[in-house]
This record gives C-alpha cells, structure tokens and sequence, in this order.
C-alpha cells in the first residue's frame, strides 16, 4: 500500500494565511498589543493555543490569551467569505485518490472553519477522514494532530504535506517526512531547515511531480 497523504488545509489546500494574519493582528490590537504583522504571519499554522504565548509571552496568554482567541475566531469569521482554494487543491486530492492512497485533511481549524473548507474543495466524499482542533489538546508545533491523521488513516507510513515551518516540526516530532508548498508564505529555506524534504511553489508543481515524491514509495 503506498503511503497515507496527510494534507494541511490553511495554506496548503485553502487560502487563508494572510486572512489569518490580519484577524490575529487586529484581535491582539483589540487588547492593546500591537505586534508588528511580520511577526504574526512568522506563527501562523501554529495553534491558536500556542501563538498567543509565542508572540505575548506567558503573562498575555495568562491574562487575556481566551479574550484573544474568541476576537480572533470572530474577525477571521468576517473574512472567510473571501477565502478561495488554492489552485490544484481539488485535484490533487483526486490524484492522490487515483493513485490508491489514504487521503486524511488534517486541520487545526475550528470545527466550523474545516466544514467550511471541506465545501470550498467538494471534498467530504473524496477524502478519507479530516482532524480539527477538537480531536487534540495541543495543536501544531506538537505531533498530536499529526499523530490523530495517522490513526484516522489506519496507522502505517504516512507523508505530511505542508506550507508552514509549524507543519514541518509537527511532521517531524510525529515521525513522518514533510513535502512542502511555498503558497503559506514561507521560504524554501525556511521549510527545510524546519525539516521538509522538498518544497515545491505550488500545488500545481507538486501535482506535476508526485512520482518523485516520497508519496510515491511504497
């Protein structure tokens, strides 16, 4: 059997990491911490649980980190109307389907946020099974919602694919390799130092490619 296909959603399969961006820097702005925005797009795919005390330090996470998080989830709400799949994201599901892997959507979105996207793709009959922020305690850096794809897949290889460096850390605390896109907005260097083993521009260029990927061991 070939591996199972573990796809990140926000930023690898739905466009949504620059929507988050800004919903994060407007819900901190709200409390009165105003983070340079460079620094926030640094942290997103990790979770919502972990960034407000990677970017505000212990003291803000123990004081306002909740009140943060419920602005965030609704100022991103106001923006997920302008959220688009990115292209070949719908596709390479099908690929992936075609070439008899288990394809498993794992997302540290809100469960409302992933019925959303699994709509935008049309892909609640193509996909195996999906993860959201409920189906773990710690979310990204942390292996656990990688770990919770690979059980729902049946357990056995698997392959991450990816878009941020947080991605990359969890693939790796979790044991599997990581195929990397650039379309979250981090570099190719950035990727492999954070332990992608290829990082492609794009789904596209990764559909062309998936042959020589380590998808395609067996």
């Amino acid at each position: 059997m070939p591996p199972a296909a573990i796809l990140d959603v926000d930023g690898t399969l739905v466009d949504t990491n620059y929507h988050h961006t800004i919903a994060w820097y407007r819900a901190f702005r709200q409390h009165d911490v105003v983070l340079p925005i460079w620094r926030v797009h640094r942290h997103i795919g990790m979770g919502g649980d972990q960034l407000v005390k990677a970017l505000g330090g212990e003291q803000l996470e123990t004081e306002k980190g909740d009140d943060i998080r419920a602005a965030e989830s609704v100022l991103y709400r106001e923006l997920m109307s302008e959220v688009e799949p990115l292209e070949g994201a719908h596709e390479l599901i099908e690929d992936l389907k075609e070439r008899g892997h288990a394809v498993i959507l794992a997302s540290s979105a809100k469960p409302h946020e992933v019925e959303h996207y699994l709509d935008l793709l049309d892909a609640r009959e193509r996909v195996d099974d999906w993860t959201t922020s409920g189906d773990v305690q710690a979310t990204k850096p942390e292996p656990d919602l990688v770990l919770a794809a690979v059980e729902k897949a049946g357990g056995g290889d698997a392959v991450m694919v990816g878009d941020s460096t947080w991605d990359c850390e969890a693939a790796k605390r979790a044991g599997l390799d990581t195929i990397a896109v650039l379309t979250g907005g981090f570099s190719d260097a950035e990727l492999r130092a954070a332990g992608a083993l290829v990082v492609y521009s794009s789904i596209e260029e990764l559909r062309e490619s998936l042959g020589e990927t380590p998808l395609a061991a067996s």
